[in-house]
């Protein structure tokens, strides 16, 4: 479970959107920052060196895959320092984030795949498990995508425990 006055970091995805209907970096920046400003919302602090959450998005703009899994377990496509981090992440990432390879999660709610939306997973960096998974029903429309993406990730923490 989360509790309050937790710190957090990034951990870097897959960030890059394919469709030129998007501009991949803003679209990143704005939910960094969206996402950032929620967390401090909820009375949470960043720490890149030891944090107690640390958050991975999954961006649904390209392929028609399926994250589904429950339980959750995830490989994650980095091993090693030096994966490509976008400019909107680097200050926000857990420096270790190459260590975290595996994710696991019980009874985490199935996201339905959703063409151009999010999922956010909170992971406990201990025991690297998923302890909350959020996502929106709704889908992110692309002539304002940057209030979009904002109301998007804000309809998420309205659900965060």
């Amino acid at each position: 479970m989360l509790k309050k006055s937790d710190s957090y970091a990034f951990l870097p995805n897959k960030d890059t959107i394919m469709s030129r209907d998007y501009d991949n970096d803003r679209i990143h920046e704005v939910m960094v920052e969206t996402i950032n400003s929620n967390m401090r919302d909820e009375g949470y602090y960043l720490d890149t060196l030891q944090p107690d959450v640390l958050i991975y998005v999954h961006t649904m703009f390209d392929a028609k895959a399926d994250i589904n899994a429950n339980p959750v377990y995830t490989d994650y496509s980095y091993y090693r320092p030096g994966h490509y981090i976008g400019p909107y992440y680097k200050p926000y990432v857990y420096e270790n984030y190459f260590t975290i390879q595996r994710l696991s999660g019980d009874n985490i709610a199935q996201a339905p795949y959703r063409e151009s939306s999010l999922v956010i997973d909170f992971i406990n960096r201990e025991n690297n498990k998923i302890i909350w998974r959020g996502t929106s029903s709704e889908e992110i429309e692309t002539r304002r995508i940057e209030k979009e993406v904002r109301n998007y990730v804000d309809e998420i923490f309205k659900k965060f425990p």
